[in-house]
């Protein structure tokens, strides 16, 4: 069942692209959480990020742990909004590179597809500039994977452009802020497990500790930097829309009151 279009509210999408936008230098991944109507239509309204088990700037990976857990996570969100919500999807980020996917994206998503017919892929293609204007430039695509072989050849999939809204909100949800929170502590992870990893490997060497100090330097030098383009920016981002919810919670206080006022009169 191919999916007629994809429609992802806003706050999902924030999450998306700040979760892209964390690192340059590797792709990032995560589960796209919905539902599909009796149009076929394709409703996306949390993610879930997911810690890499494999760091490349081309390629992606995560454990099969991971989406047993995201799975548990979606039917218990689909408790809590009372709707039929399941995994509907994936997403992951291009960085530096074309938004279209590649020929391992697209065989990725079949056996996605083949398990469920439904899902879907969103890639964001980030830190490319405008050749004319310089301007960075943000793209997203959503796709799924067809066929092009007939039937009893072997398979020969292609992508298959799928038509993607953004619907507005002026809030977010509780599952993609809980999401927003929890992105710094995953990247931090990564960066303890890379240098656990690395200290296990030295151990015994004969330059053992001149090494300790520089996987030591290493890692404090990465927190910083999570520290100085994720955390900080990200906790300024969440003062200000919590200042403007307080101006408008303001505005509609002032309006109930001029409201009560004239029915009084």
């Amino acid at each position: 069942m191919t999916a007629s279009c994809v429609y992802l509210a806003a706050d999902a999408y924030m999450v998306c692209l700040t979760h892209a936008l964390s690192t340059e230098r590797e792709e990032v991944m995560g589960l796209c959480i919905g539902e599909i109507d009796t149009n076929r239509a394709v409703h996306i309204v949390s993610v879930i990020m997911l810690q890499r088990s494999d760091k490349r700037k081309d390629r992606v990976e995560i454990s099969p742990e991971q989406l047993s857990m995201a799975a548990s996570e979606a039917e218990s969100l689909a408790t809590l909004m009372g709707r039929p919500l399941r995994v509907i999807g994936w997403y992951h980020s291009h960085p530096h590179i074309t938004v279209w996917p590649s020929h391992v994206d697209v065989r990725t998503q079949a056996s996605y597809q083949f398990l469920d017919d439904g899902f879907i892929g969103l890639i964001f293609s980030c830190f490319n500039e405008e050749k004319e204007t310089r301007a960075g430039q943000i793209q997203v695509t959503c796709f799924q994977s067809t066929n092009q072989s007939p039937e009893g050849e072997p398979p020969n999939y292609d992508r298959l452009e799928i038509p993607l809204f953004i619907l507005p909100k002026d809030t977010i949800s509780s599952s993609c802020l809980d999401a927003l929170t929890e992105l710094p502590k995953i990247l931090s992870q990564e960066e303890l497990e890379a240098y656990n990893h690395a200290a296990h490997n030295t151990q015994g060497s004969t330059t053992d500790f001149l090494t300790t100090i520089h996987n030591g330097a290493v890692y404090t030098k990465s927190l910083c930097h999570l520290m100085d383009v994720l955390s900080g920016p990200l906790m300024q981002c969440l003062e200000n829309r919590l200042e403007r919810n307080q101006h408008k919670l303001e505005s509609l206080r002032q309006l109930k009151r001029s409201l009560q006022t004239q029915l009084q009169q």
